[in-house]
């Protein structure tokens, strides 16, 4: 069972793969915090990753899950909070090196770019993975500003 709850928040391209992945996780016994949005009206995306981001960076979750319709937007937004490592993911491949050598602690979909088993089954690798610190820590050190003081 997961120890925190999980943020999770999409633009309007990516409400149906949202509520998706919620879904699966939450039947997985997740508990999972929808941060919108919650219609197909437009909405701007960074708006949606920013509130993900702070949730993660203020350590209120270790993870958290963004899409839009690349997913690419979503992770630009979400890289520049102090602290935040997101991902766009394609493959379980990728979720766990992402997590293994980078620390990566926002995982990112595209609606329009992937399908939702395979986004399911990179989130769960993507969840499973524990970072290998050693020689990738001094790297991971290396990615927010100099003197930026991270919570996450």
């Amino acid at each position: 069972m997961p120890e925190q709850a999980l943020p999770i928040a999409s633009d309007h391209a990516g409400l149906p793969l949202k509520l998706a992945l919620k879904a699966a996780l939450e039947a997985e016994g997740h508990t999972v915090i929808d941060l919108g949005t919650h219609g197909a009206e437009s909405v701007d995306y960074p708006d949606y990753a920013a509130k993900v981001a702070r949730a993660v960076a203020a350590g209120q979750a270790p993870f958290g899950v963004l899409v839009c319709g690349s997913g690419i937007g979503m992770a630009i937004a979400a890289n520049r909070h102090t602290g935040i490592r997101a991902a766009v993911l394609h493959d379980s491949t990728e979720a766990r090196l992402t997590r293994a050598h980078n620390d990566a602690n926002i995982a990112c979909f595209g609606a329009r770019t992937i399908g939702v088993e395979t986004a399911l089954d990179a989130l769960r690798t993507f969840l499973a993975t524990p970072f290998e610190g050693g020689r990738h820590q001094r790297r991971v050190d290396k990615l927010d500003p100099p003197g930026a003081k991270t919570t996450a």
